[in-house]
Formats: C-alpha cells, structure tokens, sequence
C-alpha cells in the first residue's frame, strides 16, 4: 500500500486521496504532498522526509505538491529523495512509480502551460466524515505576500458537471458533508454563487454543503441569498481576511477592506442569525505598525469572529512583500500569540 503524507490546504488532502486510490496496489512508495505557504511548511516537510527515509531505508520517496514546484532542486539536493514531481506532473504520478524509472530527479514543469486538473474522481476520504471536493485549481491574484499562483498557475476551474458526479459518487459512499475547495474558490468560472446553486438544486436531500476559504471581496450577493434559502448550506464561513488595518490589506494587494468584512458578516447574520465566522491573519507583515496591527485584533470583535487561523508573516523569496521593509521576527510571533489569544477569549 501506499504512504501519503500531506501538508497544507484541504485540496492537497483531496489529491492525496487521488494517489491513494491511483496507487493502491503499489507497495514500497512514499508520497510526500508537500505545502509551501511558509518556510516552516518546507522545513517540517524536509524534517518528515529524513525521518521516513530512517524509517524505511528501501521505500522510493516522491516529493511533490507546491514547495516542490517552487524549490525543486532544493528538495532534489536531498539524498533521502528520489524524485521531485511538480504540480502538473503528479497528476500523471502513476507514470513514474514503476519501472523504468525516469532518469532525472527532477521532473517540473511550467504550471502557468497547464490549463488543467486531475480529472480522477474519488470514491472516499480514509479517516473523515467530511468529503473535500475539488472546484477549482490555480489563482489570478497577486497578492504580495504569496507564492502559491506560483506553485499552482492560473485559475481553471472543473466542470460542474464532474464536480457533481464526483459529489454523487461520495454521497453514494455515505459521505454527508462535502466541502468545496480550491486555491481561490470564490473565482470558480462562470460564477461561484451559480455552482453552489447548482449543487444544492441537484442534490435537495445534501444533508451540508460546507466551503473552504472565501474571499470577502468576491461573495456576491447571490450567495448570501442562497444562504439564506438553503438551510443545508453550512451556517459556518472562513474568511481569508489577513488584515484588520485597511493600508495594510492594500500594501498586501488584498480586494477587500476591514469595513467590507464587518458587513459581509453583518450581511450574512441577517439571512442566517446562527452564522458563524472564522478567519485567516497574518501577523507582523511588512511596515505593519502596533496601531494596524491593533486594528486587527479589534476586527475580531467588530466582526465576531469565532476560529482563527493566525500565521506570523512568512517571507516567500520572489514575492513583492519580501522587498518590504521587515518587522522583526519576535515582534511577528508575539503578535500572532495576542490575536490567538484574542480569538480564544472571543470563542468563550
């Protein structure tokens, strides 16, 4: 059987079910679906990579996933590493795992040539009660603090017609939640709101339709009032906000204000009064002072949201807000343990 590790985002827990069921009577394989979001995610990830090759000196180790597209030599330069895949070429991983094996350790691809997805349809998710569907891939955005466009290349979204099948064959298994996901599922094209409408009217009887992260700047109206019809739709929302202070958010390249935040959510109480928020932040981001980062933490109440997802600013080499004047790391990390903190004293 194959091992898959995973780090990062629901969609890499959704393609490591892929290279489960693609792989499932392959033996002696390691897997590692790596996340490069921060650079603790790479180290963790080079960290777990030393340890199963200790633990299993004769498995072949695949690396791939997003810090592997962005860093393959890095990864390659490993020599508990077999072979670096990008995120194009692990969508055909089933090419590489037998022999003959490829001769070069590094097999990455330009994503931004890719224009699609892994069309594999899963049967289940080992372990969860709650199914990841995959809408869409990629981002068009640029916001100056990521890497992943980088990682993933532009939006492209899945037919909605393999969206629903796939979402048949889970409800089939006896899954009752199914989450949709993506890199930016709220670009899904043509229209986000139109595919959850979909959804919901080809499945009545979908005990709860759940979302991933959205963006606050593209939640229309229409998906508030399909909210507000569909009381099988979730009544829980994560907001990629990052920023409570509004120069912040545009030095970030984000589309949103502070004051479009605390009216989506006000927006969305009045059609579903048991609604619930979490959100996304990070700390310490370049020229971020303590009066910005004060206006996050108030963000927090003004909004009243419940679950926090905190990150000090992580530096992605490339990037626009690498060239930005730095806080101080200790300044980041205590930030971010104020605003966890701030979120748990909201959630009591």
């Amino acid at each position: 059987m194959v091992q898959v590790i995973t780090f990062g985002c629901r969609l890499n827990a959704y393609e490591a079910e892929i290279f489960k069921e693609k792989l499932k009577n392959t033996d002696n394989i390691i897997i590692i679906n790596s996340c490069a979001v921060t650079k603790e995610a790479e180290r963790q990830c080079r960290q777990t990579i030393r340890k199963l090759r200790k633990e299993n000196p004769d498995a072949k180790i695949i690396v791939t996933g997003c810090a592997a597209q962005i860093a393959a030599a890095k990864f390659a330069a490993m020599k508990e590493v077999d072979l670096v895949l990008g995120n194009k070429e692990k969508t055909e991983i089933e090419k590489y795992i037998t022999p003959p094996y490829p001769a070069d350790k590094i097999i990455v691809g330009d994503i931004f040539e890719y224009e699609n997805y892994d069309r594999y349809l899963i049967t289940g998710f080992e372990g969860r009660q709650r199914a990841f569907v995959q809408i869409q891939q990629g981002c068009d955005h640029r916001c100056t603090y990521c890497i992943i466009p980088y990682a993933r290349g532009a939006n492209r979204s899945v037919n909605a017609e393999v969206i629903k099948t796939q979402i048949k064959t889970l409800l089939d298994e006896g899954f009752e939640e199914i989450c949709l996901t993506g890199v930016d599922a709220c670009s899904y094209k043509p229209s986000f709101s139109g595919l959850v409408e979909d959804i919901l009217q080809s499945f009545p009887n979908l005990p709860s339709l759940q979302f991933g992260s959205l963006d606050p700047a593209a939640v229309d109206e229409k998906f508030i009032e399909l909210i507000g019809k569909y009381k099988n739709i979730y009544p829980y929302f994560h907001l990629s906000i990052q920023s409570g202070d509004n120069l912040v958010l545009k030095r970030m390249g984000r589309r949103h204000r502070r004051e479009d935040v605390i009216n989506l959510c006000k927006k969305i109480r009045t059609v579903r009064p048991d609604a619930r928020f979490g959100a996304d932040f990070i700390c310490g981001f370049p020229t971020e002072t303590d009066e910005a980062f004060q206006n996050t933490v108030k963000l927090v109440s003004e909004a009243k949201l419940d679950k926090l997802h905190v990150f000090p600013y992580s530096e992605r080499p490339g990037t626009p807000a690498a060239k930005m004047p730095q806080v101080p790391m200790a300044i980041r990390r205590e930030r971010a343990k104020i605003l966890r903190e701030a979120g748990e004293a909201k959630d009591d």
